[in-house]
């Protein structure tokens, strides 16, 4: 089923986040209580035969008046047709939106930036950009202030998708939801700019953006010229350049963005975050 939540977040957000208008999904997020949530959401519980373990969880969203549409399956191969269901509700939510489902026009702003700071990496051996955010509570603080009802917070991970790191990135992510009452999603950069990114620079401006970035433990050269040894940029560098073209996107659109660079040490200081917010 996780698979099936990251197939339907990119069909929902990419598809309907555009012309400041948008639908923000959430996936893999434990649940909480109804208590941590806004008025602003739609559960949707995806329920297989035999199987109760959220039944209760559920039942008490429902109870507390929060909207949730439970979707029977008999069995997996029932997916099959989920698959249809969701594509054909998407289309039809872009209709009542009032935007085209099937384009993504911010897609490539992140990408276009990226490119610029490679570029400026070759010819000048850096890329150019103002320092990241001190790892302090004063800063945190101040930017969760800017949150105001019907906002949402995305996590852009741009660090290695362990176990542990996921496992602390979800501690975090589920703190600011139950501080906050937003919805928070996350994501492992660059994988979400072919997702959420759309929607990020493209719905109403409602995300408060928390980027991460973090020095690589082995950097690995780019040949230049397949085949031959030579290498004027690294994996490293092209991450980062995709890391800082998508924070200056988001500017670009008057997103309210922060960036924390975690340096080596990324459990230390997710750790330390999560600290702030608890």
């Amino acid at each position: 089923m996780c698979s099936f939540g990251d197939w339907v977040e990119q069909l929902v957000a990419e598809s309907t986040g555009k012309d400041g208008k948008g639908i923000l999904p959430v996936v893999g997020e434990s649940i909480g209580g109804p208590e941590v949530y806004g008025n602003d959401r739609l559960f949707l519980y995806l329920r297989l035969a035999g199987e109760e373990e959220y039944d209760e969880q559920v039942e008490k969203l429902e109870e507390a008046g929060h909207p949730v549409v439970t979707v029977h399956l008999d069995d997996q191969y029932d997916l099959g047709r989920l698959f249809f269901l969701m594509e054909m509700a998407t289309a039809v939510a872009g209709y009542h939106l009032g935007i085209n489902p099937c384009d993504q026009p911010n897609v490539e702003a992140a990408k276009v930036l990226a490119r610029e700071m490679t570029v400026q990496y070759r010819n000048n051996g850096q890329l150019f950009e103002a320092e990241p955010t001190p790892l302090t509570d004063e800063e945190l603080d101040a930017f969760l202030k800017q949150a105001k009802s019907g906002d949402y917070i995305a996590i852009q991970a741009y660090v290695p998708p362990n176990d542990a790191i996921g496992a602390s990135l979800q501690d975090l992510r589920e703190q600011l939801r139950d501080r906050t009452h937003l919805a928070v999603t996350l994501g492992y950069g660059p994988r979400f700019l072919h997702s959420t990114g759309q929607l990020h620079k493209g719905d109403g401006g409602n995300g408060l953006f928390i980027q991460f970035t973090s020095d690589p433990r082995e950097d690995v050269a780019i040949p230049d010229e397949a085949g031959k040894p030579e290498s004027s940029i690294t994996f490293g560098v092209l991450k980062t350049a995709q890391a800082l073209g998508d924070k200056n996107a988001l500017r670009e659109q008057n997103r309210r963005v922060i960036h924390f660079h975690l340096g080596s040490d990324i459990l230390e200081g997710l750790h330390q975050l999560a600290g702030v917010v608890s």
